[in-house]
Order: structure tokens, then C-alpha cells, then sequence
């Protein structure tokens, strides 16, 4: 009994569109390359500003929230008493300080605890802002101290936590196009003849 021949099917290659004219167009270019189902070619990259590469030079950690917490109560507390002993406790040099606390606690605490930087960056500030109160007269002068500086310096306090929940909208809005793009089903390869 003779069998019956069976061959493997042959592969559907692109149609080839015309190459640009000129010798280095990308077309041309792409031409001369294998053509390879699911894979785009490199895309050329922009110049990168030298600003941009100096900020992907500093060190991003990530921190859980109560890290993030602890990182901006311990920064505020050390810049609290640093301005009280160089600047006699300005209220201008605590609040850009905890500006760029805020900052920092936002783009740092890792995309799971988003939530928190905008909470504790303001416990922080009331933290860091008793060495600069002023307060005397034992427990009570300085809990009013304190409570007079937050309401004198509620500007600053607004302003970082501001800062914290813009930063950390931006990311949870980065982070879910990410996991959108992610979420995609892939392109069906094409079809080989059946």
C-alpha cells in the first residue's frame, strides 16, 4: 500500500513594499532584514537632555509605606533641628526643605504603597516642626507652639503634601497604562495554511 506524500507548509512571507528612495532610507534598511513575526524593529531614540540623564544618575529606592513614613519623619525631624541651629528656625528654610522631602517621599515609595506618601509627609512636617516652634514654658507652651507654627506655616504643609499626591498620581497613572499595555492580548501570529 503506497502512503501519501505529505510536505510541510510553506511559510507566508510579507509583501515587500518599495524601498524609499535614496540609500539610507529606513525602509531600504528594513528591507534587508529577516522578517520576524511579533518583533518590531528598534525604534531610533531621541537625544536625552542632559538633565534627564543626571536624574537617572541619583539613586531610586523603593520603599514599603512605612518606609517611606519613617524616611520623611526622620528627614524632617534632622532638618527641623538643622534649621533651628544654622537659620534660628526660618520658616521659609524648613518649608523648601520639606518640599523636597515630599518630593522625595513620593517618587520613592514603591507603586504598592502609593497611598501613603501623601498621608505621612504632612504627620512629618508637624514632627520636624517642633525643634523650630519656639515653644517655652514646659509640655504646654511648646504644644501650643507647635499647633500656632502649623497654623502660621499651613502654607508649606499644603504645598508638600500637594507635591506628594501630584507625584503619586502621575505614577498610579503611569502604572496603570503599564499594566493596560501589559493587558493586551498579543497580535495572532499569521496563520500557516492548515
Amino acid at each position: 500500500m503506497e502512503q501519501p506524500r505529505t510536505s510541510n507548509p510553506q511559510r507566508r512571507q510579507r509583501p515587500q513594499t518599495p524601498p524609499a528612495q535614496g540609500p539610507l532610507s529606513p525602509q531600504s534598511a528594513l528591507a534587508d532584514r529577516p522578517v520576524v513575526y511579533g518583533v518590531r524593529p528598534a525604534r531610533s531614540q531621541r537625544p536625552v537632555s542632559p538633565l534627564v540623564l543626571a536624574l537617572r544618575k541619583l539613586p531610586s529606592p523603593r520603599l514599603t509605606g512605612l518606609g517611606a513614613g519613617l524616611f520623611a519623619l526622620v528627614a524632617m525631624v534632622l532638618l527641623g533641628v538643622v534649621d533651628w541651629l544654622l537659620f534660628d528656625g526660618s520658616a521659609a528654610v524648613y518649608g523648601v526643605l520639606f518640599l523636597l522631602v515630599s518630593a522625595l517621599t513620593a517618587l520613592w515609595v514603591r507603586e504598592a504603597d502609593l497611598v501613603t506618601a501623601p498621608i505621612s509627609v504632612p504627620i512629618a512636617f508637624a514632627a520636624g516642626v517642633v525643634p523650630i516652634s519656639g515653644g517655652e514654658g514646659g509640655i504646654g507652651g511648646q504644644v501650643m507652639a507647635v499647633v500656632t507654627a502649623l497654623a502660621v506655616h499651613a502654607g508649606w504643609l499644603y504645598g508638600g503634601t500637594l507635591v506628594a499626591g501630584l507625584i503619586t498620581c502621575v505614577r498610579k497613572v503611569r502604572q496603570m497604562g503599564r499594566r493596560k499595555r501589559r493587558g493586551r492580548p498579543a497580535a495572532p501570529p499569521v496563520g500557516r495554511g492548515r
